[in-house]
């Protein structure tokens, strides 16, 4: 039955939105911190650049599988103990890649990393719709942004000055380090937010049972699916951006962080003005409305790069599409999770790997497409944000529709 009430939040939301962050910050440290080593790594162990982005697909892929089982591990057994298995796992197997001799190794390990870093992901959004309903927790997703968001700028940056002094394995090393503060710091401050007496008591039938509840619940894959096509640009940009930027328009590698921070900080930014946005035109009408200038964007930057511009003409376009990743996902996701407070668990699990995915998808036809200039990557994301855009543009004409009649 689903659970329309919330509880009073166990932590203070300051507290959350740092501890959520740090967590949701993993993924992009994982991702973008050794974007700037895609040649390095190519070299060393002989193979091409689009072989390597073979090892991020691979992650993603276990984003997606490894979400479906913490949904239903968190609605069971609670918050916190699925969450710091889930790092336990994340840091072995960061320490697995950093020691890997070669490229099916790694994208193994790779694999098996994001097996452990999407509990996070998962048991984030459910601790949120724990505590919050749909305006508040898109407030506070677009909060936790601020912090997570600082990953994307600071992980390119301190990549390729790692990369430069110590070697792309370092890199790795580095994460384990980071995996363990971050599973210290969840110990501590992260209190159980799902009390026994509401924990899940279903069998294995009747979790898939409450998996096909959701899948079949129209308005969440609308919500879910117009978030994972933003997403999934981005994520076919994360995947593009090492050979568009180093090897097609000569960016050194320890200057890669600098380009691709800053559409971050546009990302940070959009977030935090999705808060105003929020509060002035509801969530859904934000929604429809950063889809339509992603649309926009990613028009602009197919035709740059079919056009062989340079790179200052597509540097705006990709600014503001990535942008749109700050006000897009907090209310997609917001949208989608609104219904399912008694399966929050369940609704997360299925939201990630529905949009994580996509974002798989999107990042493995960068990778196939590739024939040495900017188009794949254009391409790719002008595709998702279409998609994004067919699935929000009939609503309000259905709603307008739905009035009338009445």
């Amino acid at each position: 039955m689903q659970q329309t009430t919330t509880p009073q939040p166990p932590i203070s939301e300051l507290r959350l939105v740092f501890l959520l962050g740090i967590l949701a910050a993993l993924g992009p440290l994982t991702i973008d911190m050794y974007l700037p080593s895609f040649p390095t790594i190519a070299r060393e162990l002989g193979t091409s650049v689009a072989a390597v982005q073979l090892s991020l697909s691979s992650y993603l892929a276990g984003l997606a599988i490894g979400q479906i089982a913490y949904g239903p591990l968190a609605d069971r057994f609670g918050r916190r103990a699925p969450l710091l298995g889930g790092l336990a796992l994340y840091l072995a197997a960061s320490l697995a890649c950093s020691l890997a001799p070669s490229l099916p190794l790694l994208v193994i390990a790779r694999f098996v990393q994001a097996l452990g870093g999407c509990a996070g992901m998962v048991i984030g959004r459910a601790v949120v719709r724990d505590c919050f309903d749909a305006s508040a927790s898109a407030r506070l997703f677009s909060s936790q942004l601020l912090v997570s968001g600082m990953a994307p700028i600071l992980a390119p940056l301190l990549g390729g000055q790692i990369l430069a002094h110590l070697g792309w394995r370092a890199v790795f090393v580095l994460l384990v380090c980071i995996s363990a503060a971050v599973a210290i710091l969840v110990h501590a401050g992260l209190p159980e937010s799902l009390p026994a007496e509401r924990r899940s008591r279903e069998r294995p039938l009747e979790i898939l049972r409450s998996f096909l509840t959701v899948f079949r619940h129209g308005p969440f894959l609308r919500m879910a699916f117009a978030g994972a096509g933003i997403q999934a640009a981005m994520f076919a940009y994360i995947a593009g951006s090492p050979f568009v930027f180093i090897e097609l328009y000569g960016v050194p590698p320890e200057r890669f962080g600098f380009l691709f921070g800053t559409n971050a900080l546009g990302l940070i930014g959009a977030s935090q003005l999705n808060r105003l946005f929020v509060h002035r035109w509801g969530v859904q009408r934000t929604l429809y409305g950063a889809i339509g200038v992603a649309f926009t964007a990613y028009v602009l930057l197919f035709a740059g790069a079919v056009a062989h511009a340079p790179l200052p003409f597509l540097l705006p376009a990709l600014f503001f599409g990535i942008a749109t990743v700050g006000v897009a996902m907090p209310n997609a996701t917001a949208s989608a999770m609104e219904p399912w407070g008694a399966r929050a668990g369940v609704a997360s699990a299925l939201l990630g790997t529905l949009q994580t995915s996509t974002g798989a998808l999107a990042s493995a036809l960068t990778s196939a497409l590739a024939d040495g200039t900017a188009r794949p990557m254009a391409g790719v994301m002008l595709a998702c944000a279409a998609l994004s855009l067919v699935l929000v543009l009939p609503l309000p004409r259905l709603r307008q529709a739905q009035v009338a009649r009445g």
